[in-house]
């Protein structure tokens, strides 16, 4: 089963996504960052070639990164399905990317788009906190459900009592926006590119859930669309 996963920051999308990959039999979960991170940090053509553009502070080009991307979905660990998470973001790269997997002859089996209100995803991201050991655990101090624990003064992960943090980014509200701007943009941006596979015909099943009821609610929604 090959799966690309939608949500904006602060939708559990991570969550979901680890939650997949282990109903599935443990089929590879890729998030695009590392793909990048591998490529660099092991000095591949493609990795030198990001490089010069991360440098200079500028975005990688497209011709690029969908390399990147199609070389990690051909590897050893994703010969039993695979989770996408983190590209494409625009309607661009949705185009592209859908035409590479279609010339490559990779199926692409599902998209799971998680839909939340933006005001939703904004209040979510200000109270998540990241486990040292696992950033999949949830952990949220407005929610009861997942809120930390106590311990010895401190509040620890709520699943396996590692130490918390909060991303930078996650309080400073411009780079929330920034972010969300991206995501909720039907035109261009990520919401055009799930867009994009919604108006493709042929065996990709679009899976749409309400990201607003419990994980539990939500993982239970998403599986029974993943059938």
């Amino acid at each position: 089963m090959n799966i690309l996963m939608f949500g904006p920051n602060g939708s559990g999308k991570g969550t979901q996504g680890a939650i997949i990959q282990e109903q599935q039999g443990n089929i590879a979960h890729i998030e695009s960052g590392a793909i990048f991170r591998k490529n660099i940090g092991g000095g591949t053509e493609l990795g030198k070639k990001a490089k010069v553009y991360i440098d200079r502070g500028d975005l990688v080009p497209d011709n690029i990164t969908i390399p990147m991307i199609l070389d990690r979905l051909k590897e050893d660990d994703c010969k039993n399905g695979w989770i996408l998470d983190g590209f494409p973001r625009n309607k661009v790269q949705a185009e592209t990317l859908a035409k590479a997997l279609k010339d490559e002859g990779i199926k692409l089996d599902y998209v799971v788009e998680i839909v939340l209100p933006r005001e939703v995803a904004k209040i979510r991201i200000t109270g998540r906190r990241l486990c040292a050991n696992d950033n999949n655990h949830p952990n949220h101090i407005a929610f009861d459900a997942i809120k930390p624990v106590e311990k010895d003064g401190k509040l620890v992960c709520r699943v396996c009592g590692g130490a918390l943090s909060a991303r930078a980014d996650d309080q400073d509200d411009a780079a929330i926006d920034k972010r969300h701007d991206i995501y909720y943009d039907d035109k261009t941006g990520t919401m055009a590119a799930v867009n994009v596979f919604k108006a493709l015909k042929g065996e990709t099943k679009v899976v749409s859930v309400d990201g607003r009821p419990s994980i539990k609610e939500v993982t239970a929604t998403m599986l029974a669309g993943l059938k």
